[in-house]
C-alpha cells in the first residue's frame, strides 16, 4: 500500500512538472505577440543528450547574435585558444645609414587582428603607434623617398559581408572586418544639438583622418538615439539620417571606418613627420598600390595581439560582430589559405559535420549573425553544445566566454530573478524582429542542460518575448 501511494506521487509529482514547462511554453505560444510568428526550441540533458523539452526543435529560424556561439567555437577548437595575431612595421628598399636616407618605403604589415588599439584591451596594447614612431626613430631613418603604406593584403578587400543590410554597414556594429584592422574600425562624430530640430552641428570627428564628405538629413529631436550612418566600405562619402537626442551639448554617434588601413597610414604618416622625418609621397595602401606587393619588408617591430581566449571572452559577452568576422576570415585564410567569409564558412561547416552536427538546415552568411538571411535549428544548436562539453578539447575556454544571467554582458538586464543566479550561462541575439537565446543551465536537482530558442517575427515589444523565455527556464531549474 505504501508503494502504491508513494508511486501514486510520483506520477502526480512528474505530471505536474510536465504539465507546468508545458503551460508555459503555451502561455508563449498563445501570446497576441505570436499570432505570425516562428519558434524553434530545444532543451537537452547534457549528460545523456535526452530531450526534456521541445518544440519545433528542426525548424531553420534567422538566429542573430546565437550564431557567434558557432563561430567562436569553430574558432577555438580549431586555431587553439592560445592562437594570436601578429600586426608589424618595417620598411622597404635600402637605407642609407649615414644620410638616414630610406629608398623605399615604410610599411604597416597587418595580419588579421581584431583588436588592434581596441579600448577594451588598452592595458595589451598601450600607445602602440608611439611606439611604432619610436621604433622607425631608432633606425635612424630621416627622410622617406617613397611614402607610408599599409599592406593589407593579408584577408580579401570584401570587408562587409554581401547579405548585410545596407543600414547596418556605416553604423559600428556594422564595421567591416580587413586584413588590417584599428579601434574596433569605429569613429565618432560629435554633435552639438538644440531643440530645433534641424539645428545640428559636428563640433569633433574622432580620428580626425576619418572625416568624409557626409550629406546630413539627420534631426534632433526627442531622447532616442535613431540616427544611421550609410556608408559604404573604401567610400569617402557618404550621408547621415534619421533622429537623435536634443539639446545636447556633446552627443556621440559612432560610426564604422571605412577603409582603416588608409587610417592606420595617414596617423602614422603625420605622427612621423611631426618628427621631422621627410616623407616624399603620399600615405596608402596596398589596395591602391598594386605594385608593391611581394616586395621584401624589413621588419623594426611587431605587435603580437591577446590570445584567441581573450578575443573570445569579450565577443560573446559583449556580442561584437567585428571579432566574429574576422574569426571567420581568419578560419579560411588558416586552413584554406583564403581571408574570405565564404572560405571561412566552409571550414566551419566542416567543423560542424566533423563533430555529428548535420547541417542540412544550418545557412550561414556571416560569423556574427549580423545578415537576416542566417537560418539554424535549435536542435542542432543544442547538439553541438552538448558536444563541445562532452568532447571538446577547450571547452575550459569556451564556457567562460558566456555571460552569466543578470550579470555580465548583454545578459546584464536579463534572467535576473535569483533562481538563474550562478545557474545559466547564454548568448542573446536580437535585430529587427529577432529573439534568440542558447547556453547552459543546471536545474535545482543539479542535472545540467543544453538550451536554444529561436523567436522569429514576433511583434510588440523583445521584453516580452524574453519574459517568456526566462518563465519556460525558470520552471525547468525548479521543477527538473
Amino acid at each position: 500500500m505504501i508503494l502504491k501511494r508513494f508511486l501514486l506521487l510520483s506520477l502526480a509529482f512528474t505530471h505536474l512538472i510536465a504539465f507546468s514547462q508545458q503551460r508555459s511554453l503555451e502561455a508563449l505560444l498563445s501570446d497576441s505577440t505570436m499570432q505570425h510568428a516562428s519558434i524553434s526550441f530545444c532543451i537537452k540533458n547534457v549528460t545523456d543528450g535526452q530531450t526534456v523539452m521541445e518544440y519545433n526543435p528542426d525548424k531553420s529560424l534567422t538566429p542573430a547574435s546565437v550564431l557567434k556561439l558557432i563561430t567562436t567555437a569553430a574558432a577555438l577548437e580549431l586555431l587553439g585558444p592560445d592562437h594570436t595575431f601578429k600586426t608589424s612595421i618595417g620598411y622597404t628598399g635600402t637605407l642609407n645609414r649615414k644620410s638616414g636616407r630610406l629608398t623605399g618605403d615604410i610599411v604597416i604589415k597587418g595580419g588579421g587582428d581584431p583588436v588592434l588599439g581596441s579600448n577594451r584591451f588598452t592595458d595589451h596594447y598601450g600607445d602602440f603607434l608611439s611606439k611604432w614612431i619610436d621604433e622607425i626613430a631608432k633606425t635612424g631613418i630621416k627622410r622617406v623617398d617613397g611614402r607610408v603604406l599599409t599592406d593589407d593584403t593579408y584577408y580579401d578587400y570584401l570587408p562587409v559581408p554581401a547579405k548585410w543590410l545596407w543600414e547596418d554597414a556605416g553604423n559600428y556594429y556594422g564595421a567591416g572586418a580587413f586584413g588590417l584592422s584599428v579601434f574596433d574600425n569605429t569613429y565618432e562624430i560629435h554633435f552639438k544639438t538644440s531643440s530645433d530640430s534641424i539645428s545640428l552641428t559636428i563640433t569633433e570627428i574622432i580620428p580626425e583622418e576619418c572625416r568624409s564628405e557626409f550629406s546630413n538629413w539627420l534631426v534632433a529631436a526627442g531622447t532616442a538615439d535613431e540616427g544611421y550612418v550609410f556608408a559604404a566600405p573604401y567610400s569617402t562619402n557618404g550621408w547621415l539620417a534619421g533622429t537623435i537626442p536634443a539639446d545636447m551639448e556633446d552627443f556621440t554617434l559612432k560610426a564604422s571606418i571605412p577603409d582603416p588601413p588608409r587610417v592606420v597610414a595617414e596617423i602614422t604618416d603625420k605622427k612621423l613627420r611631426e618628427i621631422g622625418i621627410k616623407i616624399a609621397g603620399n600615405p596608402s595602401t596596398t589596395r591602391l598600390q598594386l605594385a608593391f606587393t611581394g616586395k621584401e619588408i624589413t621588419p623594426v617591430n611587431t605587435i603580437v595581439s591577446p590570445p584567441l581566449k581573450d578575443i573570445v571572452g569579450f565577443l560573446n559577452h559583449e556580442s561584437v560582430n567585428l571579432y566574429a568576422e574576422h574569426l571567420v576570415k581568419e578560419l579560411g585564410k588558416t586552413f584554406l589559405n583564403k581571408g574570405s567569409t565564404a572560405s571561412g564558412v566552409e571550414v566551419i561547416m566542416r567543423f560542424l559535420k566533423d563533430a555529428g552536427i548535420n547541417t542540412d538546415g544550418m545557412f550561414m552568411e556571416d560569423g556574427s549573425g549580423l545578415s537576416p538571411l542566417n537560418a539554424i535549428n535549435a536542435n542542432e544548436v543544442v547538439n553541438l553544445l552538448i558536444h563541445l562539453k562532452n568532447k571538446g578539447k577547450y571547452f575550459t575556454a569556451f564556457y567562460p566566454s558566456l555571460p552569466d544571467a543578470g550579470k555580465e554582458g548583454t545578459l546584464k538586464n536579463n534572467f535576473k530573478d535569483p533562481v538563474f543566479d550562478s545557474r545559466l550561462v547564454a548568448k542573446s541575439g536580437s535585430i529587427t524582429r529577432v529573439s534568440s537565446y542558447a547556453g547552459y543551465f543546471t536545474t535545482l536537482s543539479g542535472s545540467e542542460m543544453a538550451f536554444c530558442i529561436l523567436v522569429n517575427n514576433y511583434k510588440g515589444p523583445s521584453q516580452r518575448i524574453i519574459s517568456f523565455i526566462e518563465e519556460i527556464i525558470r520552471e525547468t531549474i525548479l521543477y527538473r
